[in-house]
C-alpha cells in the first residue's frame, strides 16, 4: 500500500519561514534573519520590504554557486540554535544553507515516535548530526555516516553542545554506499535507517556518487540491513528532477517482502506571514 502525503514543517522558536516570493525566501535562524534564493516561490511576497542580516546571492548557473553578503553582527563561526533537546550550531555555508535542514523536523518527530531504548538506527549522509541526535535523545543507538570529516566533526561538537556526548553514537567518516555494502557483508541489521543522499557527491577517497545511478543499489543494500522486526526506512531527496512516486516505487519494490506501508510525497515549510506552503523536497518512507 502506498500513500501520498505532504509533510509540513511548522515554525518553532529558533526557526521560521517569515515570508517568501519573487524567487526568494526570508527565514529566521535564532536571532538572525537571512534571504536566500528560492525558485519555487513563484508568487508575490506578503511584504515588499524585508530586513535581514544576510543575503545569499546565487550564481547564474543551474547547479548553484554564489556567495553570502552578511552584516558584521553575524558570527562567521556560527551561533547556537535549538530543536527540542538538540542544541547545535547554525552557520552560513558556501552551499547557501545554514548547516541543517529545518524541513526535516517532521521526519525527526515521526522517527522519534518509532524508536525505543536501544534500537539500532543508521543515518546515511548524516551531515551535521541534528537528526542523529534527535533520535539519540530518545534512546536510539546511532550509527552516523558522512563522507565529510568536517560534517562529522560538527556532529560531534553538536553532541557536546546538547550534553549528549555520552550517548551511543558511532561517528563514521566514510562513503555511505560503501559503508552500507560492508554492513551487508558483515550481516548487520538495523531497526531503522534514514538517508538523505545528494544529487552528486564524492566520498573521502574520491568515490563518485550520482543519485539516479546509485540510489536503487543503495536502497537494495538498506533492505538487506532490515528484517521482519525492523521499524522504518526514511528516504529524502532534494534538488533533483525526480518524482516522489518514482523514489516511492524503488522503496516499495525493495521492501515489498517485509509487508507494511510505504508513504511518499512532498516536504514543505509553512510560511509565517500567510500560512502558505513552500515545497522543499520529496520523500519516501516505509514502516511496518
Amino acid at each position: 500500500m502506498t500513500d501520498l502525503i505532504t509533510l509540513i514543517a511548522e515554525p518553532w522558536q529558533d526557526y521560521g519561514l517569515v515570508d517568501s516570493g519573487h524567487g526568494r525566501k526570508l527565514e529566521r535562524y535564532g536571532r538572525f534573519r537571512f534571504i536566500r534564493p528560492e525558485p519555487q516561490a513563484m508568487w508575490a511576497p506578503a511584504s515588499d520590504s524585508w530586513e535581514a542580516d544576510g543575503d545569499f546571492i546565487g550564481a547564474s548557473d543551474e547547479d548553484g554557486g554564489g556567495r553570502w553578503h552578511l552584516s558584521r553582527d553575524v558570527p562567521r563561526g556560527g551561533w547556537h540554535v535549538r530543536w527540542e533537546e538538540v542544541l547545535f550550531t547554525a552557520q552560513n555555508t558556501p552551499f547557501r544553507h545554514l548547516a541543517f535542514f529545518p524541513d526535516m523536523a517532521p521526519q525527526w518527530e515521526w522517527m522519534r515516535g518509532k524508536v525505543a531504548e536501544g534500537d539500532q538506527v543508521l543515518n546515511l549522509f548524516g551531515y551535521t548530526g541534528v537528526g542523529t541526535l534527535a533520535l539519540a535523545a530518545r534512546g536510539a543507538a546511532m550509527t552516523h555516516v558522512d563522507a565529510s570529516k568536517k560534517s562529522v566533526d560538527a556532529g560531534k561538537a553538536n553532541a557536546f553542545l546538547s550534553d549528549m556526548a555520552d550517548r551511543p553514537v558511532r561517528w563514521m567518516v566514510d562513503d555511505a554506499a560503501k559503508f552500507a555494502a560492508r554492513e551487508v557483508r558483515r550481516e548487520k541489521r538495523y531497526d531503522g535507517i534514514f538517508l538523505d543522499p545528494p544529487k552528486f557527491g564524492r566520498g573521502p577517497d574520491g568515490e563518485v556518487w550520482k543519485l539516479e545511478e546509485g540510489l536503487p543499489g543503495l536502497i537494495a543494500d538498506c533492505r538487506r540491513l532490515l528484517d521482519k522486526d525492523s521499524k522504518f526506512l526514511v528516504l529524502t531527496v532534494y534538488a533533483v528532477r525526480m518524482s516522489a512516486l518514482a523514489i516511492g516505487e524503488v522503496v516499495r519494490q525493495a521492501l515489498s517482502d517485509l509487508g507494511g506501508r510505504v508513504e511518499v510525497g512532498e516536504m514543505a515549510v509553512r510560511e509565517e506571514a500567510r500560512g502558505l506552503l513552500l515545497p522543499t523536497a520529496i520523500f519516501a518512507r516505509w514502516t511496518r
